[in-house]
């Protein structure tokens, strides 16, 4: 049996939508918060879509997938998680805005709830300073890896003063709603991304010396070293600015093994951001369908 029955999870974005999708699919109820109801509302009938395309792909049954509509619940803010026993932040890359929302739950949960990241390289020990201290025995990275419903992969990363016990209570968790969970140190950019983009910063150098186009090195990376999608198929579904920011963190920890390229910093400054945006290393239609 879980460790936790009711989650929250705050960021409504592709990663946290999933994120909670998956407690969801698990049997959790689960609440779902973005900076405004609407945007909450709208990623739930995103995965309403997910939940349908998965059915006769045979990812989930119909049960399950009926058992997560109705665990799935839009909350018009933070002030509804205070009957959460793990809420999981998943909001945009940036230090301060982590920061502020740690702040606000360690406010309103109840003192046995604990607290996860899904930050892909942010220290977690620093997070955790966000909240008071009787509360950072019980917070704890959990990164994901997109698409949430597909990836087994979760990292989890105690911080300073994580509990032992709290670790394995929320790596119990994990595997019991289908998740694969690894224990890493807490380190900027953990395991996972650290091996990503040494590879992507890599394959962008590549494009620069007009070795091979970003079509080409995605299909090398899928037919060659079996990766399930490439590595400007990947930033164009994460958005570019969100590979820049991360190379950003990246180098000012490792040096120069980690600067940014020159030509991603031209796609992010160009507004070539992905399939979002209709243009990113690939041209999607409205849609976001390849074109």
């Amino acid at each position: 049996m879980s460790a936790f029955h009711t989650i929250g999870v705050v960021g409504a974005g592709m990663m946290g939508s999933e994120i909670a999708l998956v407690f969801a699919l698990g049997g959790h109820p689960t609440l779902l918060a973005d900076q405004s109801r609407d945007a909450a509302e709208r990623a739930i009938e995103r995965l309403h879509g997910v939940l349908d395309r998965g059915l006769p792909r045979g990812f989930w049954t119909a049960e399950a997938a009926e058992a997560a509509r109705r665990n799935l619940t839009v909350a018009d803010g933070l002030d509804a998680y205070g009957d959460r026993d793990l809420v999981v932040e998943a909001v945009f890359e940036d230090e301060a805005l982590k920061r502020d929302v740690f702040r606000r739950l360690d406010a309103i949960l109840p003192p046995g709830a604990g607290l996860a990241s899904n930050t892909s390289s942010i220290s977690i020990t620093t997070l955790s300073a966000s909240v008071a201290e009787a509360r950072r025995a019980r917070f704890v990275g959990t990164h994901f890896f997109s698409p949430v419903s597909r990836m087994r992969l979760v990292e989890v990363i105690p911080a300073a003063d994580t509990d032992a016990s709290f670790v394995e209570s929320v790596a119990e968790t994990l595997t019991a709603i289908g998740k694969a969970p690894i224990r890493v140190k807490d380190v900027v950019g953990f395991a996972v991304n650290r091996l990503l983009h040494a590879l992507v910063i890599e394959s962008i150098r590549l494009v620069e010396e007009g070795v091979c186009s970003p079509a080409d090195l995605d299909a090398a990376c899928k037919l060659g070293l079996g990766h399930p999608i490439g590595p400007f198929e990947l930033m164009d579904n994460t958005q570019n600015s969100l590979s820049l920011s991360v190379h950003e963190i990246l180098h000012q920890a490792y040096g120069e093994r980690f600067l940014p390229r020159p030509l991603l910093r031209q796609m992010v400054a160009a507004g070539y951001n992905g399939r979002k945006a209709g243009r990113g290393w690939h041209r999607y239609d409205g849609n976001g369908k390849r074109v």
